[in-house]
């Protein structure tokens, strides 16, 4: 597996236009749910000294985000164009009820204490820096609640 380069992809593109999952927990128990927010960039540091980053935005009702809250290493992985019906399966379903990574047809690969999956075309292995909830009174346009949030 080669380091990520940020020069080698669209970053601006990889949320925007493909799904990814994102993957949490141990080896022996973990989950993964498919994701189409999120961004790539740099966060505290001056030219050539900021930290890489990803930041994923994981519904709380979701199972995966119990993984995300109790580990400190996740992954977001990106997948060809033909993995789009086993990732649109994923994030329709619930590994609390089966296992869906299983039925996706998908093989985990286990590194770092943290699980990714063979088949991706870019894995990120992240350590989580920072989590927090988003909160209602943060946003400034009610539109974007209504929009992605009817439910609350």
């Amino acid at each position: 597996m080669k380091p990520f380069e940020m020069k080698d992809y669209k970053v601006f593109d990889m949320f925007n236009n493909q799904w990814a999952l994102v993957t949490a927990g141990t080896p022996d128990h973990y989950n993964t749910c498919t994701i189409a927010w999120g961004s790539l960039g740099t966060i505290w540091g001056g030219p050539n000294r900021g930290r890489s980053i990803v930041t994923v935005y994981v519904n709380p009702d979701r199972y995966t985000y119990d993984f995300l809250k109790e580990t400190d290493v996740f992954t977001v992985d990106w997948f060809p164009q033909e993995y789009r019906k086993a990732l649109g399966y994923l994030g329709s379903r619930s590994g609390r009820d089966e296992d869906k990574i299983g039925k996706a047809g998908l093989t985990p690969v286990y590194a770092d204490n943290t699980v990714y999956f063979e088949e991706a075309k870019l894995v990120l292995i992240c350590k989580k820096l920072y989590q927090s909830e988003l909160q209602e009174s943060g946003f400034l346009y009610q539109e974007t609640i209504d929009q992605n949030y009817p439910q609350r």
